[in-house]
């Protein structure tokens, strides 16, 4: 029983030896976090030499600090990778929209996020302007209107191009490409979507598999860590206080057959 104790203390402190170890570099990609937060909002104060200069040290911060436990996947470095060299490019060209580089570190600063947020990641709260936008798209199908609908289409799809990067962070592949391959199809096919009964069909389910896709992110709000500790905790403390309460019926057996045996 005594043996049961030791061994189940020091797995438990074990456990407490790995979660700092890991808080290091939790510590490292919060940096990281705070650096695409100050590049976004320089982006949209205007600053785009100064925005481009936090993502420079971005990239060096992050060179020095990449992959010392391996935490990122080779699909997370290449999304960051990418979103972050857009990010520089949208503010070193001239000719860029001051909307095509604040939407570009805005892009960035999500894929970040996600890589660094367990839960309810930044992107999630895009979910109410995305949805208005698409619904939007919805009406000005139903009206058969092809400018409106076109303008509404490309509105929408600006703002999921904007989040796309940081959903393949978060969710399945299969889900995405299933979900770029339906948005892809409405791009392509706009005349047959406009105005159609097949097209009205389409937008609803891209419609719910949207909703869904949100959906997903809100299911499991808490952290499995902590339960994890809760259970971990209640587990020893229910095993020290058995091996308490045996030895404490131990000793008083022992002291019973010893006093019988006297008499």
């Amino acid at each position: 029983m005594r043996r049961k104790v030791v061994i189940l203390l020091c797995v438990f402190m074990l456990s407490f030896a790995g979660k700092s170890f890991a808080k290091g570099s939790d510590d490292a990609l919060a940096h990281l976090n705070d650096l695409s937060d100050e590049a976004l909002q320089l982006a949209k104060n205007g600053q785009y030499a100064e925005a481009k200069n936090v993502l420079n040290e971005f990239s060096k911060t992050f060179s020095r600090q990449s992959f010392k436990n391996k935490r990122l996947t080779m699909d997370e470095l290449r999304v960051l990778t990418v979103t972050h060299d857009e990010a520089v490019k949208a503010l070193t060209k001239v000719s860029a929209e001051p909307e095509e580089k604040v939407d570009a570190c805005t892009s960035f600063r999500l894929v970040v996020d996600a890589i660094q947020s367990k839960y309810q990641p930044l992107w999630t709260q895009m979910e109410g302007p995305v949805m208005s936008s698409f619904t939007e798209v919805q009406k000005a199908a139903a009206t058969g209107k092809r400018e409106t609908y076109n303008e509404k289409l490309n509105l929408f799809l600006k703002q999921y191009a904007v989040i796309e990067p940081s959903l393949r962070v978060d969710l399945p592949v299969e889900k995405i490409q299933r979900l770029d391959s339906k948005i892809a199809y409405i791009d392509r096919y706009r005349d047959k979507v406009a105005g159609s009964g097949s097209g009205k069909k389409e937008l609803e389910a891209l419609r719910t598999d949207l909703k869904q896709l949100f959906e997903a992110m809100k299911e499991d709000e808490a952290d499995p860590s902590l339960w994890w500790i809760m259970i971990s905790t209640g587990s020893i403390i229910i095993l020290t206080l058995s091996y308490v309460g045996w030895r404490k019926y131990k000793g008083q057996k022992e002291e019973r057959h010893e006093t019988d045996h006297m008499d």
